[in-house]
């Protein structure tokens, strides 16, 4: 029997029906819940001294404050906190600004309870996240590398030209190099909102006959990842 990686979970939530929804599915796989709040300034006063592994962070919140601007500041107090934030859309700028905050993944509603749960397994099992900031060439399996600076995939020396979502894909999946990246992560970083299953394997499809190489992996259904 597959045992759950335990950890400490706070979920911040403006509908407090969905916020015990998920409260009572995920203690009931072990999961610590430390509280609920249904606004940003409410989880920041709350959490302020005190870890916590996850926070489950809806983007629109009661208040003044929207779930991206609490994240950052949440990240600010406690830099291995994860965050997923939990949206039912997503426009463009709001998901810039969801990126600042480097969630570690997305949770589309209305909530599926095994994806809730795959998702928080997954980024309970991720390392630490990596200091790529600083890093201009990412190393990537079969002598491929991702240049930071430049955005551009290189093979050596050679510079392989890519489309923009191209691009876009193999840049957010090196600079989570050796971490899981989820679909939903992949949508919202690629095209800006939720996507089919069908859309992302067809870009990925396309990607790998487009260099000829498969350095993309599928990780058991919960999304993709590069190694070096």
């Amino acid at each position: 029997m597959y045992i759950m990686k335990k950890g400490t979970l706070f979920i911040v939530e403006d509908d407090l029906l969905s916020a015990q929804y998920l409260k009572e599915i995920l203690e009931l796989e072990g999961l610590k819940i430390l509280g609920i709040a249904d606004n940003g300034q409410e989880a920041l006063d709350r959490l302020r001294g005190c870890p916590v592994d996850i926070v489950l962070m809806d983007i629109i919140l009661k208040g003044v404050m929207t779930g991206s601007e609490a994240a950052i500041i949440l990240k600010r107090m406690h830099p291995s906190c994860k965050i997923i934030f939990l949206t039912a859309y997503a426009d463009e700028e709001m998901i810039e600004y969801a990126l600042d905050a480097k969630a570690a993944a997305y949770l589309m509603k209305p909530y599926r309870e095994k994806e809730i749960i795959a998702t928080i397994q997954m980024v309970l099992e991720q390392d630490q996240p990596k200091k790529v900031h600083d890093i201009t060439k990412i190393p990537l399996k079969n002598n491929y590398i991702y240049d930071t600076q430049k955005g551009v995939l290189m093979r050596g020396e050679i510079v392989i030209p890519l489309s923009e979502k191209k691009i876009k894909l193999i840049e957010i999946l090196a600079k989570n190099r050796d971490n899981i990246v989820s679909n939903q992560q992949l949508y919202l970083y690629i095209w800006g909102e939720s996507k089919s299953d069908g859309s992302l394997r067809s870009l990925i499809s396309r990607f790998k006959e487009h260099i000829g190489d498969n350095i993309i992996t599928n990780a058991n259904g919960l999304g993709y990842m590069v190694t070096s």
